[in-house]
């Protein structure tokens, strides 16, 4: 296999789950709409609050912006991946694909939501991509204790008060030229403030790609 598009069972999984996440998009939105950014960047306890609606919501990776990093992985030659985030994987499957169609590796995926983590897993065996990824379900800030060295990409699409810990867990392990991809940051700008403060007083040069909602497009220098 050396393409996305020539994975049909693949291809036609995909489909079914953004399909699914572009119903439950209008119910997302309106709910962000009421609850305002304290759904998406504010404390624990607005996080637990809003726990059981957010289980059954895919909240997939645009489809563009998914297949902007499959080829964006293809094109860096990546074999060693975390994705920051699985919910039910959709993203995962891009990546994991692309490292496939790279001659193999790994993405370390992980997710602390235990029915997410297992529909996940789920999606991962129908798409025949169980080989390339390591699920890991918990906290993050346990899960990516042990991580292997030179990780080519990253990409974080998560509760916002997570994003600079993980990066911060991270950060040793990311080869240099390693690329990290994070979702949403110009509609959620205040609740990546920390984020950004940490690849100015890091070596990082980033840049906001023009995709709704806002890219991330950060590559580690040294």
């Amino acid at each position: 296999m050396n393409s996305l598009q020539e994975d049909e069972k693949l291809s036609t999984l995909l489909k079914r789950l953004h399909t699914r996440s572009a119903v439950q998009n209008e119910e997302v939105q309106n709910y962000i709409a009421i609850a305002g950014s304290k759904s998406i960047a504010g404390s624990a306890s607005d996080m637990i609050a809003g726990r059981t609606f957010w289980q059954d919501k895919l909240i997939a990776l645009d489809q563009d912006k998914a297949q902007f990093c499959y080829h964006l992985c293809r094109a860096i030659g990546a074999q060693k991946a975390v994705e920051i985030g699985t919910s039910y994987g959709v993203s995962t499957l891009y990546l994991a694909a692309a490292i496939r169609d790279n001659g193999g590796g790994t993405v370390i995926a992980t997710e602390y939501e235990s029915i997410k983590a297992a529909a996940a897993r789920a999606h991962f065996f129908e798409a025949g991509l169980v080989d390339q990824i390591d699920l890991r379900e918990g906290d993050l800030r346990q899960t990516l204790k042990s991580l292997p060295h030179n990780l080519d990409f990253v990409l974080m699409d998560i509760w916002l008060p997570m994003v600079e810990p993980a990066l911060e867990i991270i950060d040793p392990y990311l080869r240099p030229g390693a690329v990290i991809i994070a979702d949403n940051t110009e509609s959620f700008r205040k609740g990546y403030a920390d984020f950004f403060t940490y690849l100015k007083t890091h070596k990082y040069t980033t840049q906001t790609l023009p995709f709704e909602g806002g890219l991330e497009m950060s590559i580690k220098l040294g």
